[in-house]
């Protein structure tokens, strides 16, 4: 994991960024405040070389107003990530879910994630919807472990002295390509992501039968699913070398046969056919057999 912290105003415009991977910094709070040192807050963390977000804490309201008022305020580069920051109670689930995805309308290619405590995660949340990833605060003494079961993202584990968050990333190189867009993405699954495999396939493809619980990294599920299709495609291979040869050996048998008379080509080439599908059959039995 990689470390990073989250600032507003409570904090100077220059700060040490010693040890730190990102930081996400508040630039706007409702349709009103600004937060006044927001820019050359950003400014500190692109002169080190970090990855930078920004956040707008959400107040009750038109979501749509509130989303393009916090996007007005940045001119956006690529790689730079978007924050809703979830805390006011008179803000519904169905109000963060409306602003993330208008956030994601106006800013395609920039990730947007959801931030919020656990209680709100658990007690408030109707949708399980946290657009590109969930950013999930709790202080349990147990940095890089909250207590939920979702898929998160950046765990903000502390408050002392100042917001600290752990990402679920290799290094900053490996957060940055993410944020940019390199990383595979499938119905808002990520690859550094763990599945309750059996749940999900059950909800992606609901008439599949014989599906197992249990929880799997999606790149031990890519690996497993590349491996047996290309288990099946030098199958078939083998499937059509065998149909090929067989092919070559009716033409030649229905020559060889046609020439001393007897019987037609036609019924020389049927009775052979018939043959090979009967071995195509027991050939189709003995790879479906292989591990």
């Amino acid at each position: 994991m990689i470390k990073g912290i989250d600032i507003s105003s409570y904090q100077p415009s220059v700060y040490s960024t010693r040890g730190l991977d990102f930081v996400i910094t508040k630039i706007t709070e409702g349709t009103s405040y600004t937060n006044p040192k927001w820019v050359r807050q950003r400014q500190t963390a692109r002169d080190a070389g970090l990855v930078t977000g920004f956040y707008h804490f959400v107040r009750p309201g038109s979501m749509t107003a509130q989303a393009n008022y916090f996007l007005s305020k940045i001119n956006l580069l690529a790689g730079d990530i978007l924050v809703l920051d979830w805390e006011d109670p008179r803000v519904s689930s169905a109000d963060k879910d409306a602003w993330i995805r208008h956030v994601q309308a106006k800013a395609p290619g920039h990730r947007v994630l959801l931030y919020c405590n656990v209680d709100y995660w658990i007690n408030r949340d109707t949708s399980s919807f946290a657009g590109d990833g969930l950013w999930i605060a709790q202080y349990n003494g147990r940095p890089g472990r909250p207590s939920i079961q979702a898929p998160w993202l950046i765990h903000q584990y502390t408050s002392d002295p100042i917001d600290t968050n752990l990402a679920q990333f290799d290094d900053r190189a490996a957060m940055r390509a993410w944020a940019m867009g390199d990383s595979s993405k499938e119905d808002g699954v990520q690859l550094d992501d763990r599945l309750a495999i059996g749940d999900w396939l059950k909800n992606r493809f609901p008439d599949e039968e014989g599906l197992q619980d249990g929880e799997i990294y999606v790149k031990t599920a890519l690996a497993s699913g590349y491996g047996w299709s290309r288990i099946a495609a030098d199958n078939s291979a083998q499937v059509l070398a065998q149909l090929g040869a067989q092919q070559a050996t009716i033409d030649k048998l229905v020559d060889a046969l046609g020439q001393k008379g007897g019987l037609t080509a036609a019924e020389i080439k049927g009775a052979a056919e018939a043959g090979a599908q009967a071995a195509l059959d027991r050939l189709g039995d003995a790879l479906t057999k292989e591990d």
